[in-house]
């Protein structure tokens, strides 16, 4: 299995993704359009940032997104793992934590200090999976307000 940066080939296997972990998740609906526009959005502006993806056999199957947040406190990056998913198929197989080895080593070397992520607090499978690989919850509620 190879673990890499996504390519633009990868944009329609991810915007998949994408719409089955909206559905998994939060029972909800995005379109194909609205899916594949996000990608690319991402695969083509690196200061947005970047998806790591699990390849197996030319088929993307674990993918995570990074976005960056600066912290002035810290005077260093935090990365923000977002759209984390791995085919059904695949899961319990490890995909994660190679998605998220290569991750740190790459955070390593860009001295970012800290990767959050937020996940639904009644996804109890996701929560145990970011708890064994060394993830706490944090101090913090998170608030959103639609423009």
């Amino acid at each position: 299995m190879e673990i890499r940066k996504a390519r633009p080939a990868d944009a329609e296997a991810i915007a998949a993704h994408n719409i089955a972990l909206a559905r998994e998740t939060e029972n909800m609906s995005i379109t194909r359009e609205t899916a594949l526009r996000g990608v690319r959005a991402i695969l083509d502006d690196p200061a947005k940032g970047f998806y790591l993806v699990a390849v197996h056999e030319q088929h993307v199957v674990g993918q995570l997104m990074v976005t960056y947040e600066w912290s002035d406190w810290r005077a260093r990056s935090i990365w923000w793992l977002q759209s984390v998913y791995v085919t059904s198929a695949r899961r319990q197989q490890g995909i994660f934590s190679r998605l998220l080895d290569r991750l740190r080593e790459m955070a390593d070397a860009h001295d970012v200090c800290e990767l959050r992520l937020y996940v639904h607090r009644d996804n109890e499978e996701a929560c145990r999976a970011y708890q064994s690989r060394g993830f706490t919850s944090l101090p913090y509620l998170m608030y959103g307000i639609d423009i």
